[in-house]
Formats: structure tokens, sequence, C-alpha cells
């Protein structure tokens, strides 16, 4: 993939170049390049096992890169560790959540956005079904409530960029239908850059402005969500890591 021309570099939330990632010094994802511009829904697709989580928890600061950048804000925060990434309005919806079970609904949200006045009034009108639970404990919500909550975690800090990993995990479908139209709304109205994984794919692309397929630790297909819609023979052969021969 071609570096952007400067002035689209300079309006990238996130921009990731030549990235390797891995564990014990042994790649995972190999010479990735990815971006995510200002106020865009991108989708991180592909099969389990493809390096979509090792790359967010890099971008988050989990992991340390074996080589290459990611720029977020204009500089290069590879490396960098995760509560320093956090205070430059980076914020992470893990996969299994990362809640605490003993806390209320409305004590993780003022944890996460302070007492500011109006995010969580702000937060709920997005996400209504966390009100009725403002005061139970995180362990005794029902997995649709304890997924709402993480997002909503993470949204109440107003971040500039969100990286959600597996959001459906283990949800029914009607709660999937909900939940990541959310992220859609994170853009437009609170202005934040999205980066998701996720497996439902047609949802995915429903919600996303652009979207990367990754097989095997490398990205295999990339384009404009609407046109991988239309282009499913091509999208279900990157699965397949033939997307080349399917072309």
């Amino acid at each position: 993939m071609p570096t952007p021309p400067e002035s689209d570099r300079a309006a990238d939330a996130l921009l990731i170049e030549d990235l390797s990632t891995g564990y014990l010094g042994i790649p995972v994802v190999r010479g990735m390049h990815l971006r995510v511009g200002a106020g865009e829904v991108v989708a991180l697709l592909g099969p389990n096992g493809a390096g979509k989580t090792t790359t967010l928890e890099t971008i988050a600061g989990l992991v340390k890169p074996i080589s290459g950048s990611i720029r977020h804000g204009g500089r290069d925060i590879a490396g960098q560790s995760a509560h320093v990434l956090a205070r430059t309005g980076l914020a992470l919806v893990p996969e299994g959540r990362a809640l605490f079970p003993g806390l209320t609904v409305r004590e993780h949200l003022r944890l996460a956005g302070g007492r500011r006045a109006g995010r969580e009034s702000e937060l709920l009108e997005m996400l209504p079904e966390l009100r009725k639970c403002l005061h139970r404990k995180a362990g005794l919500l029902s997995g649709g409530e304890q997924q709402m909550l993480a997002i909503g975690r993470a949204l109440v800090s107003r971040p500039r960029l969100l990286l959600v990993d597996e959001m459906s995990l283990g949800l029914a479908p009607v709660i999937v239908e909900r939940l990541l139209p959310v992220l859609r709304r994170a853009a437009d109205e609170m202005g934040a850059s999205v980066l998701f994984v996720e497996q439902h794919i047609a949802l995915a692309l429903e919600v996303s402005d652009r979207a990367y397929v990754l097989n095997h630790g490398r990205i295999v297909l990339d384009g404009a969500a609407s046109d991988l819609r239309e282009r499913r023979e091509i999208l279900a052969a990157s699965y397949l890591g033939d997307a080349a021969a399917a072309a």
C-alpha cells in the first residue's frame, strides 16, 4: 500500500506503517500498513488467529512492536505504555471487557470520565439501557449489559481514537445489531475515530467507512466498505488467503 500524501497523513487519527508485532520476538503480524482517518470508522476483519487482537493490543501499548511505526495525533507512539497512551485520548475496549465485578455501572462511568457535567447524561442517551443499571454491580449484569458498559466506559472519556475488540463475542445477534451502530454514532456525534475487530462481517460493513482483511498476519484486502459489500466473493476468498486469485 502506498504511503499517503503528507496532507492526508496529518489528518489521520492512526497511521501504521510497516508494522511487525508479536510475542517473544516472534512476529504474528508482518509488514502492516493501515490508517484510520479523523472521524472514520474502520473495520479490521479476518479469521480467528489472523493477528487482529495482537494488532489492537500493540496500538494500545499492551504489546511492544518488533518494528515499524504507529502514529497517533501526529506522533509515533510505538512502544509507549498503555497508561501514557490513555492520556492522549486512546481508549481500548478489550475482548474480555475488563470490568470490575464489584463496582456499579455508575462507578465505572465516573472512574473513566470523572464528574464532568453532561458526560454521563450524553452517554446514557446513546446507551439508554444502562440507565436502569446504574446502581447494579457489573458482576450482576447480563453479557449484553456488560458489553454496553465496557463501551460506555470508553466513550464517557470522549476518546480521540477508540479501539474495540470483538464487541459481539458471546452475544445474541439482536444485541449485536443494537451495539454496532453505537460505533457509528461515536464517530458522527462525538468525533471519535474508530478501529474495531468484528466477526459479523455484514453488520461490520454496514457501520464502517472502510475495512481491512487480515489473514496469517498480513493485510490481504482493503477498500471502502460499500465496495466490499458488493464484492462478497473477493471478501470470502480473502478469508481463505486467496484474494488475489479471486480478483
